[in-house]
């Protein structure tokens, strides 16, 4: 069986990945979000899907969750660790920090959360208590020590529908609700790993304060710089995490 990383905004590609050949899957959900990338990380067989596309053209509510996930299964991959940019919430978040979260609360709207909703001879349901699966997120961690990566241990990630970014008020619901950090792709990205029996654990990249918590607004040219330094941190706890795995 395989690894494979989905790259999140500011993750289009992997310079550290010698890459090999490119493969088209064709999947019963209608195409991925472009074709998947087999090549060499470290001297170890990684297969890497860019959740936007490639040219970073698909907003987060138009991604095809399923068929992303499906053609990764697929392909024979049973290990994925998702990296995805978020807004920090909690005060352990600032812009440039990175986290290993292990819960999610999900306010999306209108997505296919689920592969079993058609042609069924029974009713799915799937365990999800833990939508992050703990030994792989302490294989990220191990991995962020050996590399003397500073990461959040933990944390609540919030998915959010976008493509805009959202309100201050927002924000304070979400803090309410126990969350350390907002994105738009955490769901139902998990959970259709979760039924397709792929390990997924996330690393959450910080790329600014969320609204009303680092001023009167957010500079997207603020954003891209911020994510252009945290990626290369990323890239080096990829480095430390792959051959382990």
């Amino acid at each position: 069986m395989s690894v494979a990383i989905i790259g999140g905004t500011g993750l289009t590609s992997l310079r550290n990945l010698e890459i090999t050949h490119r493969e088209v899957v064709n999947t019963p959900y209608g195409e991925p979000s472009g074709p998947v990338t087999h090549g060499l990380l470290e001297g170890h067989q990684v297969m890497f899907l860019a959740r936007h596309g490639y040219g970073h053209t698909i907003p987060p509510h138009r991604v095809n969750y399923r068929a992303n996930l499906w053609a990764l299964r697929n392909l024979g991959v049973d290990r994925l660790i998702a990296v995805a940019a978020v807004g920090g919430i909690a005060e352990e978040m600032p812009p440039g920090a990175l986290a290993i979260p292990d819960q999610i609360i999900d306010y999306t709207w209108g997505r296919h959360h689920t592969l079993f909703e058609d042609d069924l001879t029974h009713v799915t349901h799937i365990d999800f208590s833990h939508p992050y699966e703990p030994a792989l997120r302490r294989e990220l961690l191990q991995g962020a020590e050996r590399g003397s990566i500073p990461v959040m241990p933990a944390g609540t990630y919030g998915a959010t529908q976008g493509p805009r970014l959202e309100t201050a008020a927002e924000i304070r619901r979400l803090r309410r609700d126990g969350c350390d950090m907002v994105g738009m792709t955490g769901m139902p990205e998990a959970a259709l790993a979760r039924e397709l029996d792929i390990r997924y654990a996330a690393v959450a990249v910080c790329a600014n304060w969320a609204a009303g918590l680092g001023g009167d607004s957010i500079s997207m040219d603020d954003i891209d710089q911020t994510l252009k330094a945290a990626m290369e941190q990323v890239r080096h706890l990829l480095a430390e995490v792959i051959p382990a795995l």
